[in-house]
């Protein structure tokens, strides 16, 4: 296995992209989720990125990328539509240390970003490693029809309970069947109906059932 599969914080870290087209627009979306700071190299934007670059959410150098632009950031997207400006750029971010994903040069490139499925806390990742992103989207769209939003409210519901049923349940053993036996069909198709109280109540029964702390 060459790629080590890992999940990144980014909350105040440094990030630059690479052009200002539609490729470059997805890569801008999900890094502002995430909370990083992130600049942008384009003489033009989508419609999208000037009314983030309007409202702050990023900074936007308005001009064609230039050598020395590239230092200081953490991770760096190659994104314009232009092959040789993509593999310039990628050659002078790992140089700085940075780490590099290029469009259109999977060699240059020390990261590929995985398709995925997200429902509040709840991450789930497809990656193909780069050879096939139609494969990958078409793995992500099984995966959604059967793991929807519902497991996003599931996951909520038992980080909510999770420090009472430590409390209330005495060994890792009786924690162990508790969190196996609530991932049931039941609590599950009650959070699909929006029934999140009923849930609660049937997760709460459930760690009656496995025994109270003695």
């Amino acid at each position: 296995m060459e790629l080590y599969p890992i999940n990144l914080k980014l909350t105040g870290r440094r990030c630059a992209v690479v052009g200002g087209g539609a490729v470059a627009e997805r890569k801008v979306m999900t890094l502002i989720a995430t909370g990083a700071e992130v600049s942008v190299f384009s003489p033009v934007l989508t419609p999208g990125l000037t009314s983030l670059a309007e409202a702050r959410r990023l900074t936007w150098m308005s001009r064609v990328y230039a050598p020395g632009d590239l230092y200081n950031f953490f991770l760096v997207f190659c994104a314009t539509d232009q092959v040789d400006i993509n593999r310039q750029a990628a050659v002078e971010a790992r140089a700085a240390g940075a780490l590099v994903n290029s469009a259109d040069a999977p060699e240059l490139s020390d990261f590929y970003v995985p398709a995925h499925i997200t429902h509040g806390d709840l991450l789930i990742t497809v990656s193909t490693g780069g050879g096939s992103p139609a494969l990958a989207r078409r793995l992500k769209e099984d995966i959604a029809a059967r793991y929807g939003p519902e497991y996003g409210h599931y996951l909520t519901l038992i980080a909510k309970l999770r420090p009472e049923m430590k409390d209330r349940l005495a060994t890792a053993k009786e924690r162990e069947k508790f969190w196996r036996e609530t991932i049931d069909h039941e609590a599950l198709h009650l959070l699909k109906s929006g029934k999140f109280s009923e849930a609660e109540e049937r997760i709460r029964h459930a760690a009656c059932c496995t025994g109270p702390k003695s």
